[in-house]
């Protein structure tokens, strides 16, 4: 037997078939488009995620038709809040209004007007990028929209109803809407009664290691697969991420240094921590919640300074790797596209601070790195004050790529950080995990392992005082900028 794993990303879709015992047999990946018809507003066509599910799938039927034809489980991840309207005979109203899509800043007020307890229910502030907040925007200024629509989905669970024709959604992306009761798992009737929606607007709700679903007679001819295949549940991306990279027991977490930076860890119990604005959601595996403190640039940050200077990412990288290794003046403040975790502003904006004739490409390379790393450590004291417990932590994300970076996040967490042995952990293989789950039963401790450590990076023990003085100047310098940029 095989277990497929589909990730529905914002740039792309990915397909990645394992064997019985997790090992990658076969990966493909379709790019996707998206559309930004008003600045600060972004929308994806949901006919084209599942065409492109068609031919990632396609593509795995040509490498590994065989292995195709022994699929029993299928798992769903991705990108967690967007609003997908379909009407009574299943057909799509509007493009899908996105994560990323900031149109619904004045209806995230109206929502916490109308459900004071919001915070308390959700564990969660409302924002623009949650899904409860874009359907009230859809009220206000599409109302004959608002009028059909019949059911609305998440991404992923839009895709389970093409390949399934049912409607299901599991625990860890519904969290994200701000219509679940995250601490009871179960649809608050009294926050979609606050958008002008019931339960019968959403889909049926499971757990993302149970089934959810089956593929349809017409898909399992079109791939040559021989018996029935189970859907699980699935996850948003970051909990099925976690299930791909072993961070599913409380405690465990991982740390990403992606394009944003990601600090998340799995608990036993719902931990909210809203006034600093973290994210408390449930996992994707029974009994079980997340914390994730998010920053919006990390590795983006990089990215960034490289296009200003230049060079390459990795140039800079190893030009700071050359510097000396205690901090030095230069401060960053990576807020290139506002902040969550623990400012919720999107209005703030990045600076440097103790520029000199002394700062060049290397020390400022290296400003940036501290600056993402303070921010994490930022996210990593609202996580605490939320209640979590932080025990092991596992990198993942283009910046961990750099022993430097991830020293650098060592010492300021004051925590040792695992780097993992090459390969593909991420959301596409957390849900090809979860699919074997939702057919075998098995303990998802034991099938959701951490991957072998190929590193284990320790804190600069001779920095952590230098580290500590530095982030203390760092948290000084944002309410001095916001204070002058707003008057």
């Amino acid at each position: 037997m095989s277990w497929l794993g589909i990730d529905i990303g914002t740039s792309g879709i990915k397909a990645l078939l394992t064997d019985p015992g997790g090992r990658v047999l076969a990966e493909e990946t379709v790019a996707l488009g998206r559309a930004v018809p008003q600045p600060g507003w972004s929308e994806q066509d949901p006919a084209e995620w599942w065409q492109a599910t068609l031919a990632a799938v396609d593509g795995l039927k040509a490498r590994a038709p065989s292995a195709l034809a022994d699929l029993r489980g299928i798992g769903l991840s991705g990108q967690m809040h967007g609003a997908t309207l379909l009407d009574a005979a299943g057909e799509v109203l509007r493009p899908a209004i996105l994560w990323n899509d900031g149109r619904a800043h004045q209806e995230c007020a109206a929502l916490e007007e109308a459900a004071p307890d919001l915070r308390v229910i959700t564990g969660n502030i409302a924002m623009p990028g949650f899904t409860a907040p874009k359907l009230l925007w859809v009220a206000r200024h599409e109302p004959g929209i608002f009028a059909r629509i019949a059911k609305v989905l998440l991404p992923k669970d839009y895709l389970r109803y093409r390949l399934s024709g049912e409607f299901f959604s599991d625990m860890s992306d519904a969290a994200g809407t701000l219509w679940l009761d995250v601490a009871g798992r179960r649809w608050s009737d009294r926050l979609l009664e606050a958008t002008g929606l019931t339960r019968d607007h959403m889909p049926a709700l499971a757990e993302g290691s149970a089934p959810a679903g089956g593929l349809s007679g017409a898909l399992r001819s079109r791939w040559g697969i021989t018996g029935p295949v189970v859907i699980a549940g699935g996850g948003g991306d970051n909990a099925a991420s976690a299930c791909g990279i072993g961070a599913v027991t409380p405690g465990r977490g991982f740390v990403s240094l992606g394009t944003s930076g990601v600090l998340f860890v799995s608990n036993d119990g719902f931990r909210p921590n809203t006034e600093g604005a973290v994210h408390a959601f449930c996992h994707a595996v029974p009994g079980t919640w997340h914390q994730m403190g998010v920053i919006l640039s990390a590795a983006d940050s990089l990215t960034w300074l490289a296009g200003l200077t230049g060079r390459s990412a990795a140039d800079l990288a190893a030009l700071a790797e050359a510097e000396t290794s205690a901090p030095d003046e230069e401060i960053f403040l990576p807020y290139l596209s506002g902040e969550r975790t623990p400012h919720n502003d999107a209005g703030a904006r990045g600076s440097f601070a103790g520029l000199s004739h002394l700062s060049d490409p290397a020390r400022m390379t290296r400003a940036v790195m501290e600056g993402v790393a303070m921010a994490l450590r930022d996210c990593q004291q609202a996580l605490l004050a939320g209640g979590a417990q932080i025990g092991d932590l596992v990198a993942v994300g283009g910046g961990a790529r750099s022993r430097l970076w991830l020293e650098i996040v060592a010492t300021l967490l004051e925590q040792e950080i695992s780097l993992p042995e090459a390969g593909d952990y991420g959301g596409a293989f957390g849900a090809a995990r979860l699919a074997r789950l939702a057919v075998t039963g098995e303990d998802p401790a034991e099938v959701c392992a951490p991957p072998p450590v190929a590193a284990r990076i320790a804190p600069r023990g001779d920095l952590i005082d230098a580290y500590a003085a530095q982030h203390a100047r760092f948290r000084a310098l944002y309410p001095a900028i916001e204070t002058a940029r707003r008057g």
